[in-house]
Order: C-alpha cells, then structure tokens, then sequence
C-alpha cells in the first residue's frame, strides 16, 4: 500500500524528466540554425534555471502551508504553458518573416527572434518551477526514516529511466526539411502532450500527504531575500549536517552545471552527431544513469552509509571528468564516461536523502526548495560561463572542472572527521 502511495511522485517525475529532456539534443541545433553564438545556447540554459531560483523556494514555502497538490498542479500548468510558448516560437522563423521582407524583424540585439520566445518559454517554465522540490517534499511526508535513505536513489533511477527516453524521442521528433532547415514542432507537440499527462495524473491520482494540522503558517516571501541563501538558511536554524550537506551540494552543483551546459556540444564536436546521433548518446547516458541510482546506488549506500557513498561519488566524478578527454574513439569514449556517470549518479541522491532525515518535518518543503534554488542558482550562472569558456579553450574546460569534485570529496571527509568527534 505504501508503494501506491509513492506511485504518483515516480509517475511525475518520470514524466517531468521526459518534458525536460527531450529537448537536450534539440536546443543546440535551433541555436546553431540560428547562426548564435555557443554561449547563447548557455543563455537558453540559465534562463530557465535563473527563473527557478526565484519561484521554487516560493513554491516550496507555499506547499507547507498550503499542501503538496495545489503547489504541483500550478507547477506543471506552467510547464504546458512554456511548451505552447515553444510552439509560438516555432511558427515564427525566418521564412514567415522574409515573406513580409521584415528581415530586421527576425533578428533582436544581433539574434533571432525565435530564440527571444524560446527564451520567454523557458522563463515560464522556470517560475512555475517547483516541481522537484515540492514532489521531494511529497516523498518524504508519506516515508518513513528507512525508507528515506533509499527512495530518493529510486527516483533519481527514474530520472535515469527519462533520460533514456526523453532525449531519444527528442532526436527521432525532430530533423532537417528538404530545404536543410532544422524542423522540431514534433519535439514541441510531443512535449506538450507529456506536460498534460503529468498535469492530469496530478489532477486525478496524487493524494494531499500534509495534513492541515501538520502545515505551517504562510509567511510572506521575499523574493530578493531569495538570493541570499546563506541568511535564507540560517534563518531556519537547521543541524549541521544539514548545512554542511547544502555546502556539498552546492559543490556537486556547481560541476552538474558545468557539465550540463558543455558535454552536448562536446560530443556533438568530437563525434559530429546530428540531433538523433546525439539523443542517442544521451539515451545511453540515461541507461547508465538509470542503472548506477536505481540499483548500485541502493548497494553502496546501505553498505557504507551515505557520506562515504559521497566520497566515492565526488572522487569518481573528478576521475571521469579528466578520462572522456583521452579519446576520440566512441566505444572507448563510453567505457571511460561510464566512470563520470557514475560518479555523478553515486553524488546526487545522497544530499535529499540525508535532507529528509535531517531536517525538522515543518521546513521540509523549505529547505528542500533552498537545496533546489542551490542547483537552480548554479544553472543559472554558470552555463553561460561554460559555454563562454568552452568556445575559447574546447574540452580543457575539464581538467579545471575536476578540481571542483575534488574538493567536495575533502569537504565531506572533514564532516565525516567532526560528526565522529561530536559523537564522541
């Protein structure tokens, strides 16, 4: 019975993993036919994740207070939302505007105008952004502490599960017309269908799990206080382990952001991929990823506990990192990226895990909306300084990046030292 219960946070995370990842081996062909630069593609990036930051720790406030459901349900509207400004974005390219000879039109401050609305698109979405912190604090209101310390490596397997599907349907939806101009209304159509069915599974499936007498009193957000997480965390006056956990996190972040915005346009370099060959690097990738959390992390992590799984999930990424610049042959490439994934796949689900059992029931939506501002704010900023970095200096970008894992694995070894000497 308790596994029904959780059905409907698998189902919507699954299905927001599709929404979101179908358009990765999309995003830097429309960029590319649009003649922008690489960094514009970190803009269209950032855009969403900027806007997360702002509405997500909003929203996770405003699930303690007013419930889980009515929170996700404006959530994912908002995701439909963005997939029909997409569709706006599509029908006005540069063949419509050239018929009315307003090619000045077609291009705002030197880029296209299609790329201004997918940008709009992405704002929406990344307002009504709440989704993973609110169904995060779902899961952990109807789970119990044992629980807790495995779900959220079965989620993160989902998350897997629909980078699996998602980019690959996104690479099969689109292509190039007989004139050799990139076509992706199907991506688009295909999207929007997936956001409706997460909006509907909302609407009929998912059950209220906070009770009224278990929420608390809404107070009103400041939304430029959102920026300052530091004050924004100490205001709630969490444990230790709590904060350092938001440090780690950060850390990891920080690399997923980096690693985001320039392993597409890498692999795309390095092994000349078209938008198909790419969403299926990128289903291979799922299956890895699917496989490292929904299994292997369960392993490691009731063997050695969750910091020690983190120590190992920093290392191995900082490894991977270094090892995917070693070669341009594609099946040693996927044996040498495999390390990278599962160092990553080890990292991620550690930090709500130990969230959830950590922190005080009352802030869980809050604090897991600060944990999420935290990868928002990192997607936010530092795409557009990859992207950037990336077009100077190409794959080298990664020999500085694994410095970053590299200290998260020295950080977590000192908490593990003072955790042990307070226990003491």
């Amino acid at each position: 019975m308790k596994n029904l219960k959780i059905l409907p946070a698998y189902l919507l995370t699954f299905v927001n993993v599709i929404g979101f990842s179908i358009m990765i081996p999309v995003l830097p062909f429309i960029v590319k036919e649009a003649n922008a630069p690489e960094y514009v593609y970190g803009l269209l990036l950032s855009a969403y994740s900027f806007f997360q930051f702002i509405g997500s720790p909003f929203l996770g406030k405003l699930s303690d207070s007013r419930g889980r459901k009515p929170i996700l349900v404006i959530s994912q509207f908002g995701t439909l939302l963005s997939w029909v400004i997409y569709g706006v974005a599509y029908f006005v390219a540069y063949d419509v505007l050239e018929v009315y000879q307003y090619d000045f039109m077609g291009k705002v401050f030197f880029y296209s105008l299609p790329l201004i609305i997918i940008a709009f698109a992405r704002i929406a979405d990344g307002l009504t952004g709440g989704n993973i912190s609110v169904t995060n604090a779902y899961v952990s209101d109807i789970t119990t502490l044992e629980q807790k310390k495995t779900i959220f490596g079965t989620l993160g397997g989902i998350v897997g599960i629909g980078f699996v599907i998602g980019p690959a349907i996104g690479g099969l939806t689109s292509g190039y017309n007989e004139n050799g101009e990139f076509e992706y209304l199907g991506t688009i159509l295909t999207a929007a269908g997936v956001s409706l069915i997460a909006l509907l599974s909302i609407l009929f499936f998912l059950k209220e799990s906070l009770p009224i007498e278990k929420r608390r009193e809404y107070k009103k957000h400041n939304f430029i206080k959102s920026f300052n997480i530091v004050k924004r965390v100490n205001s709630l006056n969490p444990k230790y382990i709590v904060k350092q956990v938001l440090v780690l996190k950060s850390l990891m972040s920080a690399t997923m952001a980096f690693y985001i915005a320039t392993i597409v346009l890498y692999v795309i370099e390095l092994f000349d991929f078209t938008p198909f060959g790419t969403g299926i690097f990128l289903l291979v990738a799922g299956i890895f990823l699917g496989f490292n959390q929904a299994v292997l992390f369960k392993k490691v992590v009731l063997k050695i506990g969750e910091l020690y799984t983190l120590i190992i999930g920093f290392s191995l990424t900082a490894l991977g990192l270094v090892l995917i610049t070693l070669t341009d042959i594609l099946w040693i490439y996927m044996i040498l990226y495999y390390i990278l994934n599962l160092g990553l796949s080890l990292s991620f689900p550690v930090f709500n895990s130990l969230i959830s059992q950590h922190a005080d029931e009352d802030k869980q939506g809050e604090i897991m909306g600060i944990s999420e501002s935290i990868q928002s704010i990192s997607n936010a900023i530092f795409p557009v300084i990859a992207t950037a970095i990336y077009g100077f200096i190409g794959y080298n970008i990664y020999f500085f990046l694994a410095l970053i894992p590299l200290a998260g694995s020295f950080v977590t070894m000192r908490l593990i030292k003072k955790l042990r000497a307070n226990d003491n």
